[in-house]
Parts: structure tokens; C-alpha cells; sequence
């Protein structure tokens, strides 16, 4: 496959971006370590191109080198960054200062980090145009209440008075893209800006950019993971591994007709492009459960937090009614502050509800007391989000899997530690990590070992909280594989929870969904996604990205390009 074709139309203009033989270096204690070798691509006025590949692909160094702002034990070993034609690698900082936010600019991955929090955001966005002695302070203030206007905020006037704190991660976003756009820069640097957010927001967010781009005529280098998400938006892929391209082209080409085997696989593990990976619940359900009872039986759940006055309480969960067969997977889905993490939480017996109540293999959880909860903690067991966070940095992988055993099982130390054995191997990770520390392993050997350290009780239940949401798509192809492998060996049921639809059409059996503590929703996987019945459920399955991808694959090839 040619990929010179998409360039000819803009031969004779000189890109926004050229980058040329980019080599970036890392300094270390053992010395300077490459993790960038050599990779060319250019972005032309107006066009999105998307860098995508998986963690120490090199993406990310490659967006921050451009801009300059490489961590300061990284350096440039060579190449060329061509920006509007002229070669700005090696610039000093303070002549990168004099370019960025007017020339090029930045929306970061976390709008969490990366607005001050003691500052209000009409400052904020003022500062940029103050900097660049575009507007003296006054006028810049209202500049920026115009700008926070445009991006899509509400009541801009409020926003602009308002401090970090007091927005979602969507508006957050939004105002780091106004401070991107306020100088109307050539080139926007777009790092990961929706993955912290939800998908019917990722959606919006990615539409303003779009809309941006389009009237200020600005070129957009996207950084992603998401492969669903470079789909849709981009006109270039460029696929990195390990610090080298492993192709690059037109989107719709590359996608239909990947030539390295890397993309291939990233192509085939992406949930999001797989509808038709995804199994038939209607028969896997009843292949699991059989015959099988209700393992998980919610009724009439009310979870309210009391927030000052009489009538003050807020409902995180408003009446919540579902069932688990045993040997199955239900998920539970929704944006932020639907319920999700309330209901697990309760599910759990971490906390007791208003009203309602949870029955657990025949167990109504309002009577289990003292030691009987103790007990029961063992059938049902959490899997976190975030592998980083949830496993003791200090202790040995052998002792994080060892410690349940030590809490509930009075075993004797030769057979605890031949247990724990026993379940990393059944999680596929080497012996050889028990002796390892956290640090030592990546994402995915992590992830593994929180699930071994969940199952070492040998429990019925397992809760998986966002459980592969931090992980990269081959990584996360593998855990769902894995978990797959166990329920049907083991005979676990899962309560799924996620934000990410297009894993849950992938993993679950049936589905749960709400909406700000309503079930909106539920049902087998299959029915709800082929046939939603509320108009939340089919936004947030209109919202899944990927699409673009589907027209590519299906189209005949006598249409194609």
C-alpha cells in the first residue's frame, strides 16, 4: 500500500509539521537509553493526524519533544521538527516560550493536573493572551469568558469566576481547549484528551476539536491509545511500537489493510472495532448457568446521603432491581455519578443500604453480623481499577497474594505458600515473579496478580471495578481472555463494572443500566445493544467509537478511497 497518495494534494504547501529523523533519549542510572528511533510524519494544515500505539510506544516523548516540554532527564539525540517550515529542535526554552500557545499548543491527558487550583478559570484563560501581549489584562478577562463561550460551557459569565474544583472533568476539558485555541495556533497537540472522561462526553470533546480545527483551518496531531477513537477522527494513522513506525497511512486504507502484523493485532484486540467478536449472551447464558439460581439478588436498592436539611438527601441509588445467575457475567454500566460504585460498594457489604436489600447465595446481607460478615467477605472479592494503586509497593507479590490467607485461612505457611503458587500459575504469570516487587512488573502483570490475590479464597463472586479501563487494548484483550478462561473453569460469577461499553458487549452476559441512580435498563447484552429502549442507552452506544472503521471494512472494494 502506497502512502504517498494522501500527501499530493498538498505538495506544494509546506506542512505545518515535518518531522524528520525524531530520535529521543532517555538518561538513567545505567546510562542514556533510546526510546525513539528515527520516525518521520508530517501534519498538513487542517488535517488530523493520529500517533497510536501502547505504552512505551514512544508516542507521548515524541508529542512532548515537539512541543518542548520533554521530562528533563529526556534530550533530543537528533532529527529535525519542522514547524511551519522552520526547524525548532534545539530551541532554547525561552524561545519555545515565545511560540507556545500562539504557534502550537497543548491539550494535556489530565484535566485533573494540569489547571491551578487556586486560581479562578477566567484567569486562566486570561493568562495566555496576557502572556503573549494580546490583550492587557481587562480586556483579556473577557476575552476569555467569549472563549469559555465558544468551547461549549454554560453560563461562561459563572465559569469564569468559578475555581477547578467546582467543574466536571468534561468542563475542565474544555477549558484547557480554550486555552489551546485562545491564540489560534497552527498546530494543536491533542495528548490522550479524552481518556479520563466518559464516553458520551469523549464524544462531545472530540466534536469541539473537530469543529476547531475546521474554522481555524488549525492541523491536529492526536495522541491515543484508543484505536476506536483514531478511527473516527483522524485522516492519517501513524502506528508506533517501541519507538519505531510500523506503518503509516491514509485511515480508511490502513484500516481496511494493515501491513504489519503489530497493527493488525492492535486491530484485532481493540473492542471497539470488534462487534462481531463479541459472543451470542442468549446462549452463553444459559451454557453457564444451566439450570443454575440467582446468585446475586438485588431488590428495591436506595442508597441516600444526607446533604444538610430535612428533605436535604441526595439518591446515589434510587430503587435498583436486578438479578445474577451463577457462572455468568452481569455488568453494571453508566457515566459518573450514576450509582455504579454505591451499588458495588452495598453488593459488597461495604456499606449498608437506606433500603432494599442484597441476597448473596441465599444470604440477605441486613443480617450478617460480626463474624458471619467476616466469613462472608471471602465468597465475594474485589478487582480494582487501577493496578498501580491497589497492590503495597513494599511487600513481594509472594506476601500481596499471601495476605488474604493470613486474614481468613489458618493454614500452615508450607501449604498457604503452595497455594499462592498454585494461583499465579492459574493466572499466567512465571514463578519467578513471587519474589518480585510491584514496580518490577508491567500493567498487565499487575492486573494478574490482583486477580490472583482476589482469587486465593476461592470465592464465587468476583466484582470487577473498571477492572482493564487503565490497561493497553493487547494487554486488556489478554485480562478479558484470562478472566474468561477462569469463569468457565472455575464457575465464577462477575459483576462487571465499567464505562466502556464496547469491552462490556465483549465480556458480559447481561447488563444493567443507570442512569443518576435509576436503572434505566437491563437485560441480556445482545437485546439491549441490538434494540435499546431508552434514549440514554442508545446514546451511549451511538457514542462508542469506532464507526468510521466498521464503513471502512464493509465497504466494497470498487468504492474504496
Amino acid at each position: 500500500m502506497s502512502h504517498k497518495t494522501s500527501d499530493k494534494t498538498n505538495e506544494s504547501a509546506v506542512p505545518v509539521l515535518d518531522v524528520s529523523g525524531l530520535k529521543i533519549a532517555y538518561r538513567d542510572r545505567s546510562g542514556s537509553r533510546t526510546a525513539v528511533h528515527g520516525i518521520d510524519f508530517t501534519v498538513n494544515a487542517g488535517e488530523v493526524v493520529a500517533l497510536v500505539g501502547e505504552s512505551g510506544s514512544g508516542k507521548s516523548s515524541t508529542a512532548q519533544a515537539i512541543i518542548g516540554l520533554l521530562p528533563q532527564n529526556g534530550h533530543l539525540e537528533g532529527g529535525r521538527i519542522r514547524l511551519n517550515g522552520q526547524d525548532i529542535a534545539g530551541w532554547p526554552q525561552k524561545r519555545l516560550d515565545a511560540i507556545r500557545g500562539s504557534v502550537i499548543s497543548l491539550v494535556p491527558q489530565d484535566p485533573g493536573n494540569s489547571l491551578n487550583p487556586v486560581r479562578t478559570i477566567g484567569e486562566q484563560v486570561a493568562e495566555v493572551l496576557v502572556i503573549h501581549r494580546r490583550a492587557p489584562r481587562v480586556a483579556a478577562y473577557l476575552q476569555a469568558i467569549e472563549l469559555l463561550d465558544r468551547v461549549g460551557l454554560s453560563h461562561p459569565e459563572l465559569r469564569a469566576r468559578q475555581y477547578p474544583h467546582e467543574l466536571s472533568g468534561g468542563m475542565r476539558q474544555r477549558v484547557l481547549i480554550a486555552i489551546a485555541i485562545a491564540l489560534k495556533p497552527s498546530l494543536i497537540i491533542a495528548d490522550e484528551p479524552t481518556s479520563a472522561l466518559d464516553v458520551t462526553v469523549q464524544r462531545h470533546i472530540l466534536d469541539l476539536i473537530d469543529d476547531l480545527r475546521r474554522e481555524y483551518g488549525a492541523a491536529v496531531l492526536l495522541v491515543t491509545h484508543d484505536l476506536g477513537v483514531a478511527a473516527d477522527r483522524s485522516d492519517r494513522l501513524v502506528v508506533l511500537q517501541n519507538g519505531r513506525i510500523q506503518e503509516q497511512g491514509p485511515t480508511a486504507e490502513l484500516l481496511k489493510n494493515p501491513q504489519s502484523a503489530y497493527t493488525r493485532r492492535l486491530l484485532a484486540d481493540a473492542p471497539s472495532l470488534n462487534v462481531a467478536q463479541s459472543h451470542s449472551p442468549a446462549n452463553s447464558v444459559e451454557a453457564k448457568a444451566g439450570r443454575g439460581d440467582d446468585i446475586v439478588v438485588v431488590e428495591g436498592l436506595v442508597q441516600e446521603f444526607g446533604i444538610g436539611g430535612k428533605d436535604g438527601g441526595l439518591k446515589a441509588v434510587d430503587d435498583l432491581s436486578f438479578r445474577v445467575k451463577c457462572g455468568t457475567t452481569h455488568a453494571i454500566v453508566g457515566e459518573s455519578g450514576s450509582g455504579k460504585t454505591t451499588t458495588i460498594r452495598i453488593v459488597s457489604a461495604f456499606q449498608r443500604p437506606t433500603a432494599g436489600r442484597v441476597i448473596i447465595d441465599g444470604l440477605d446481607l441486613a443480617s450478617l453480623r460480626g463474624e458471619t460478615l467476616r466469613l462472608f467477605r471471602k465468597k465475594i472479592q474485589l478487582v480494582y481499577q487501577n493496578p498501580f494503586g491497589s497492590l503495597d509497593p513494599r511487600q513481594t507479590i509472594s506476601a500481596i497474594v499471601e495476605e488474604p490467607l493470613l486474614n481468613f485461612d489458618p493454614l500452615p505457611r508450607a501449604q498457604r505458600l503452595e497455594k499462592v503458587a498454585a494461583v499465579i500459575e492459574k493466572v499466567g504469570l512465571p514463578a519467578d515473579v513471587l519474589q518480585r516487587r510491584p514496580h518490577a512488573l508491567s500493567g498487565g502483570q499487575r492486573q494478574r496478580v490482583a486477580i490472583a490475590r482476589a482469587l486465593v479464597l476461592d470465592p464465587q463472586i468476583l466484582v470487577l471495578d473498571e477492572a482493564v479501563s487503565a490497561l493497553d487494548v493487547t494487554v486488556q484483550a489478554q485480562i478479558l481472555s484470562l478472566l474468561d478462561g477462569l469463569q468457565r473453569e472455575l464457575g465464577l460469577t462477575y459483576l462487571f463494572v465499567s464505562h466502556d461499553l464496547a469491552v462490556v458487549r465483549q465480556i458480559a452476559d447481561t447488563v444493567s443500566v443507570l442512569h443518576n441512580g435509576k436503572l434505566v435498563e437491563d437485560g441480556l447484552v445482545e437485546e439491549v445493544f441490538g434494540n435499546p429502549r431508552s434514549d440514554y442507552t442508545r446514546e451511549l452506544i451511538e457514542a462508542i467509537p469506532g464507526k468510521k472503521y466498521s464503513i471502512a471494512l464493509h465497504q466494497p472494494q470498487s468504492n474504496a478511497g
